[in-house]
């Protein structure tokens, strides 16, 4: 088995002992490396399709990556895929010979036989892996491609999130590999044989009734326009341009730090300040923050955690990711009751500016179309959950992730680099703290709660406001907090990465783990690398630093850095909530879940299927 992608990329270069030429340069490679890992390490490029290093998932089924190499002892040259082929001491690679490049060119012709020839009106059109393959191998024609049998395959959009387009898939499996050995839900299968193969849900399910939670991490891996967001760019333009309409336009903390990147700005510009600008120009009336909902919801959730902790009701689970709703409900329903039934930030802010915005304004609650833009595809999932209706209303009313409401300013010819920023002048529910916008990044959320449950609990504030115990890229990691007063210590755990999550929650049913509260994120990094985020071509999750730091950079500025200090959180609750867990505050900023446990049945051609797929990611 060929070396591990990371495992080549932490060794010592002492360590690269075999000596072998790539183009006629001489490289050094570590024994077992493969031949594409150690190009890359030398600077020598080599298409790929289907690889994907940073999941370690390197199939050999595009065949892209061909290369013609000649070893000790035999005097032809052979083709192999660089991906998986380990290199050997003497061996000389050609990557640009004429059989080298006719052989690529030919396998992307192949894989172009059966996809939709539309690159134009593809979401993808421009940032596609396959175009770009096809230019680097000189593709000007296609004598394979069979419209009758591409229009054949299968085109799933039962789902209010995502569309599964099998008519623009090539089959790399990357989606796969991400749900089943990343995010371990393993919704995802490969089915067919031949030409007829293709990515399947589980157990025979379409989209919407599948064991797919919607978090999106599929979307981010895949190279195609195969797997997508629904777009609902048309939908919040019809809200926008109906002047019988008010249109709110609420953003997550997580997008004024992800968007920039969408107009070619550098990984973590705060763009928060353009984003109202952009939300104006193009005629939305209300630009709220879901920021300010991420501090209501710290009121309404510590309030409840304080509660259960008092009866020693433990652990309890954030609520805040819609994904990991979907985990639980889909996955481990017996575990719903250790659910805060808190709102999202989002479907309180919807709430909000439903009832509490109208009220104040003076406007008709059933003329305001809510708008929210999020790095997520599961918000979209969440948004028409039957539980989120209010007086036979949608809370939220459109969910744009950061790539259609990136779509949609192209549309209106606006780039987010041309304008001036400007600032939040709505008087009720713009204003944010720090808490607020470390919710955009795991274990933001559990840090945004102690801060304001110890205040609560001592009647003074907390005197290390930064708690770094609580900050950290691993999967999972806990800590123990002294929250002092009747509470005293409590043990805390924060988890990202369905993976990581499926494992924690096994060990909390089998009474294995001692914790108090246990915050989770679907997504690897939280909602900086949301599924609804800006994707990458041939990485999985490269930016998540530099937005995270971004992230802590505007909490360390902040004039106000816990939750129950924000003024307008203050006048909501006087004025209109009157305190957190009142019945009024329960009846609008709570929720509740559903058994939706899916069961399994898996034929032996599925369990086979597993074992060759195992077999082929390294």
């Amino acid at each position: 088995m060929c070396t591990d992608h990371s495992d080549v990329q932490t060794r010592d270069p002492a360590e690269a002992t075999i000596s072998l030429t790539i183009n006629s340069h001489a490289c050094a490679a570590f024994p077992n490396e493969t031949i594409l890992s150690c190009a890359r390490r030398h600077g020598l490029y080599i298409p790929t399709l289907c690889e994907l290093e940073d999941i370690d998932h390197a199939p050999g089924t595009c065949r892209v990556c061909v290369v013609e190499i000649v070893q000790s002892g035999r005097a032809a040259a052979q083709i192999v895929t660089a991906c998986n082929t380990p290199v050997r001491e003497g061996m000389q690679v050609a990557t640009r010979t004429k059989r080298v490049r006719n052989m690529q060119k030919l396998q992307v012709e192949l894989l172009m036989a059966d996809h939709l020839q539309d690159c134009a009106t593809c979401v993808r059109h421009g940032d596609c892996e396959l175009q770009d393959l096809a230019q680097f191998v000189g593709l000007t024609e296609n004598r394979f491609f069979d419209r009758a049998r591409t229009l054949a395959r299968e085109v799933d959009d039962s789902s209010p999130a995502l569309i599964r387009d099998m008519q623009r898939c090539v089959r790399c499996q990357r989606c796969v590999a991400v749900c089943r050995y990343h995010q371990k839900v393993d919704a995802l299968v490969m089915s067919g044989t031949g030409v007829n193969r293709y990515v399947d849900l589980r157990d025979g399910y379409d989209q919407k009734n599948s064991t797919c939670v919607t978090c999106g991490q599929c979307v981010l891996v895949c190279p195609t326009g195969a797997l997508g967001e629904r777009d609902e760019t048309e939908r919040a333009l019809d809200y926008i341009c109906d002047p019988d309409l008010t249109t709110v336009v609420q953003f997550a903390p997580a997008v004024r730090v992800a968007f920039g990147e969408e107009f070619g700005m550098p990984a973590g510009t705060n763009v928060e300040g353009q984003i109202i600008a952009a939300c104006r120009k193009i005629g939305v009336d209300v630009v709220l923050d879901t920021n300010f909902a991420a501090d209501v919801v710290i009121m309404e959730e510590g309030t409840e955690l304080l509660g259960r902790l008092k009866r020693g009701q433990r652990p309890t689970f954030t609520s805040c990711c819609p994904a990991w709703i979907n985990f639980a409900e889909i996955h481990y329903p017996d575990i719903l009751p250790l659910l805060s039934s808190t709102k999202s930030p989002q479907q309180v802010l919807s709430t909000m500016a439903k009832t509490y915005l109208p009220e104040k304004m003076g406007i008709a609650p059933e003329k305001v179309r809510v708008i929210s833009i999020m790095p997520c595809t599961a918000k979209k999932d969440e948004a028409v959950r039957p539980q989120l209706v209010h007086d036979g209303l949608p809370e939220t009313d459109v969910v744009l992730t950061t790539r259609e409401f990136a779509r949609l300013l192209r549309r209106e010819g606006i780039d987010l680099k041309d304008l001036e920023p400007s600032t939040f002048d709505n008087p009720l529910m713009s204003e944010y703290s720090g808490a607020g916008a470390i919710f955009g990044t795991t274990g933001g959320v559990m840090e945004a709660a102690v801060r304001t449950i110890y205040a609560v609990v001592n009647g003074h504030e907390l005197e290390q406001i930064d708690l770094t115990q609580l900050r950290g890229f691993e999967g999972a990691r806990s800590a123990t907090v002294d929250l002092g007063g009747q509470i005293g210590e409590v043990k805390v755990a924060m988890v990202h990465g369905l993976g990581d999550t499926r494992a924690i929650v096994e060990a909390v049913r089998a009474g294995e783990a001692d914790f108090d509260f246990i915050e989770v994120m679907a997504c690897p990094g939280g909602c900086v690398d949301g599924g609804g985020s800006l994707r990458s071509k041939r990485a999985y999750l490269p930016l998540a630093m530099a937005r995270r730091k971004t992230i802590y950079d505007v909490d360390r500025t902040a004039r106000v850095r816990q939750s129950h200090n924000n003024e307008q959180v203050k006048t909501l609750y006087r004025d209109f909530l009157e305190a957190p867990n009142s019945r009024k505050a329960h009846d609008l900023l709570h929720t509740h879940y559903t058994d939706r446990r899916r069961e399994m049945e898996h034929t032996v051609k599925e369990i086979w299927d597993d074992i060759t797929m195992s077999t082929m990611v390294y």
